[in-house]
């Protein structure tokens, strides 16, 4: 079979390897489509190393169909279509216990520790079965919608925490594939203004179909001016950071009203840090959160809501990609000249 095989930052090479033999505990899905997370890119490019293997296959974000099932296995037969849920928790840790199965301190991840979906067949382990991490697609949503139900359950899990109201006034930074799964959770949680701001022009756009009210060139005019001018100089209900830079960590502090909700949401580089000012969440009382990974649950939320039709996801994907041009579509996701790429297999 195909598969990007990846060697260490910045190589990654397309090789024909050995179709992954399974157990009677394991099921091996042909995958039908990958996506490559704002985390993939990280990963090629250095700056998350954890829990990656070299070589390995990574890709954490596929549908496909069930080629195999082992003797052991019920509830699945060749010819299901299905997506997969990465994160494998142990669910006997404290954090399992405690009712964060996502931050779970003995997890293992399909595309990390196991080798995941830029290749064309993926082993589904024992263990990821028996957790439920394999999730039948229903009929009517096709593969290029389905692959998005990883991706949107970590949003889903972002938009709890944000705690977005009725009425709310919702600031999304960074108009990428995530702020724009967030736009559209918020316009489902009620959110009556949701401003998104970015650098690119094509994303801007992207965000106003995606449900954004307000759009803001970062570039060229104040986040902060039209917040206040949006909120009569009150301050956001919520801040979702959908970007992963230290040095504007501050800023969006800046944005929240007092009692607010800042959600530093996207994954930052390891060892780089971020000057804040104290005082702003002291004195405003802020509530900053991260979100990490999500919860079996919020999948099968996900994929419930994309069969629904309530989540647009043309609006977040770029198609056109296949295994041979793997790398393009990392670099594609990297400098923002498309959405989330999407690669079809075969």
């Amino acid at each position: 079979m195909k598969a990007a095989v990846f060697y260490g930052p910045g190589n990654m090479q397309l090789e024909e390897v050995e179709q992954p033999p399974i157990t009677a505990d394991a099921v091996l899905v042909k995958i039908n489509v990958s996506a490559v997370c704002g985390t993939d890119v990280r990963i090629f490019d250095g700056k998350k190393t954890k829990g990656v293997r070299v070589p390995s296959v990574i890709g954490h974000e596929m549908a496909g169909t069930v080629q195999q099932v082992g003797a052991n296995v019920a509830g699945f037969a060749a010819g299901d279509r299905v997506g997969v849920i990465p994160v494998i928790p142990c669910g006997k840790c404290h954090y399992c216990l405690s009712n964060r199965e996502n931050a779970c301190a003995n997890r293992t991840a399909i595309g990390y520790e196991f080798d995941g979906g830029f290749a064309e067949y993926v082993r589904i382990p024992g263990t990821a079965l028996a957790a439920g991490n394999l999730v039948k697609i229903p009929a009517h949503v096709d593969f290029e919608q389905a692959v998005i139900a990883e991706p949107l359950a970590c949003c889903i899990n972002g938009n709890r925490k944000s705690n977005i109201q009725l009425n709310d006034t919702v600031v999304v930074i960074g108009a990428g594939p995530i702020g724009l799964m967030h736009v559209q959770l918020a316009k489902l949680s009620g959110a009556s203004k949701i401003i998104v701001s970015e650098l690119l022009e094509h994303r801007l756009d992207k965000a106003l179909e995606a449900g954004a009210t307000t759009v803001v060139h970062s570039g060229k005019e104040s986040l902060y001016d039209v917040v206040m001018r949006e909120t009569d100089g009150i301050g956001a209900d919520a801040v979702i950071m959908a970007i992963g830079i230290p040095q504007i960590v501050n800023d969006g502090l800046k944005l929240a009203r007092k009692g607010g909700t800042v959600n530093l949401f996207a994954g930052f580089t390891h060892g780089v840090m971020s000057e804040m000012d104290p005082n702003l969440i002291h004195y405003n009382e802020l509530v900053v959160i991260g979100t990490t990974a999500s919860t079996r649950a919020d999948y099968h939320k996900a994929m419930s809501l994309i069969a629904a039709g309530l989540i647009n996801t043309q609006v977040i994907t770029t198609e056109g990609y296949t295994l041979d041009t793997i790398q393009q579509a990392i670099l594609d996701v990297k400098t923002g000249k498309g959405m989330k790429s999407v690669i079809r297999m075969g």
